[in-house]
């Protein structure tokens, strides 16, 4: 008799998974629609027996110990000789895998499935971000395939009705058990649920009706995005097979940073140094926006660490783009850590000026005003 480890092409210690994909290859490949040599479906009828011993514990121990005559009537084998009996073999292989409806079927994929969503990530300059901007991308993503218009098979031919499922893309096993019968249903691993074999595939698309190609998109960034937004741009996703809608395509946003300017949320930030003149008699400086610069007013006696606001000069509020945020300004004093003489005599007659009861001695002042004395 034959070895049912060498029809399957597997060593005696092989694990259930090798088991299976070593079954799923082989009935594939003499499946009879898609293998017309002689002896093609005799193979297919011995393999489909030889992984029936083996796929359940109880009959492969029976069949390591005493070979194909230990498992006599007691496997629950059904009659190999009609393609009925294959519906339910195949039914033993494929149970359990993935979820099956509460029928005990699992959901089938014969008509129009949606096309999968599609993600692209795009980076984006500090201040495109805030204003918005057109961008061209190119994206890989399926579409239908232009000389079988989708049907998988060579122009000319169609798919034909899979003789394992009968063309309903699902197989059955009646199991008798001590609680009693149960029938199980799967999706039948011929057609992968289709209902149809391809047996002269398209050559431009290999029998799958897409291809992918490189797509050009423009792509509108609305002003106010920011690190994370998602944008949808409705329909550029992969094609849906056998005539399903496509899905979407997600964009993803990264800004850029800037070196001078700081965004959270609509708000700006940036920081400026004046001298410590310019702090306590005020002055007017350029700083930088995203406007571009701009005059800042600083007021006489302004503190060190003082926050200025611009208002309106942050960033436009996504969907609202009227409407934007603030820009604060820190202001820094820059003490000297260096005075000529001439600026002590000067510093020295202002602090002259001050009582004791405000300032001790003009070493106090320097001390106000550099930290140390000089």
């Amino acid at each position: 008799m034959a070895d049912f480890y060498q029809i399957l092409g597997v060593s005696r210690d092989a694990d259930a998974d090798t088991l299976k994909r070593a079954y799923r290859k082989l009935a594939r490949q003499y499946h009879p629609d898609v293998n017309k040599e002689p002896g093609a479906e005799d193979k297919f009828k011995e393999i489909g027996k030889a992984y029936e011993a083996l796929a359940d514990p109880e009959t492969r121990a029976r069949y390591d110990q005493f070979g194909e005559a230990g498992l006599g009537g007691a496997s629950g084998m059904p009659d190999m000789g009609d393609m009925g009996g294959f519906a339910d073999l195949f039914e033993t292989f494929f149970n359990g895998f993935g979820g099956q409806n509460p029928q005990g079927g699992r959901a089938q994929r014969r008509g129009p499935q949606q096309g999968d969503d599609l993600r692209y990530d795009l980076n984006v300059d500090f201040k495109d971000a805030i204003f918005g901007q057109q961008r061209e991308i190119k994206i890989p993503h399926l579409e239908t395939c232009e000389v079988c218009r989708g049907t998988g098979a060579k122009p000319g031919t169609g798919p034909k009705t899979c003789s394992t499922c009968g063309g309903s893309g699902q197989v059955r096993r009646a199991t008798r058990t001590p609680f009693g019968n149960f029938t199980q249903v799967a999706e039948c691993p011929s057609c992968n649920g289709a209902g149809q074999i391809i047996a002269d595939p398209c050559v431009s698309c290999g029998g799958n009706g897409v291809k992918q190609v490189r797509k050009k998109l423009r792509i509108n960034i609305p002003a106010g995005v920011d690190t994370g937004t998602k944008l949808r741009v409705s329909g550029e996703g992969n094609v849906g097979l056998k005539g399903g809608p496509p899905g979407d395509l997600y964009v993803f946003i990264k800004v850029k940073d800037d070196s001078k300017l700081k965004r959270d949320g609509v708000t700006i930030y940036s920081e400026i140094f004046v001298s410590y003149l310019q702090a306590i008699l005020g002055d007017t400086v350029k700083i930088t926006t995203v406007d571009g610069n701009v005059n800042l007013k600083i007021p006489s006696g302004t503190q060190p660490n003082t926050t200025l606001s611009l208002e309106n000069k942050g960033v436009p509020r996504l969907g609202n783009p009227v409407a934007r945020g603030n820009h604060e300004v820190l202001v820094k004093v820059k003490l000297p850590t260096r005075i000529t003489d001439e600026e002590r005599k000067l510093l020295e007659g202002l602090a002259s000026q001050y009582s004791d009861k405000n300032i001790n001695s003009s070493s106090g002042l320097f001390s106000k005003l550099f930290g140390k004395e000089s």
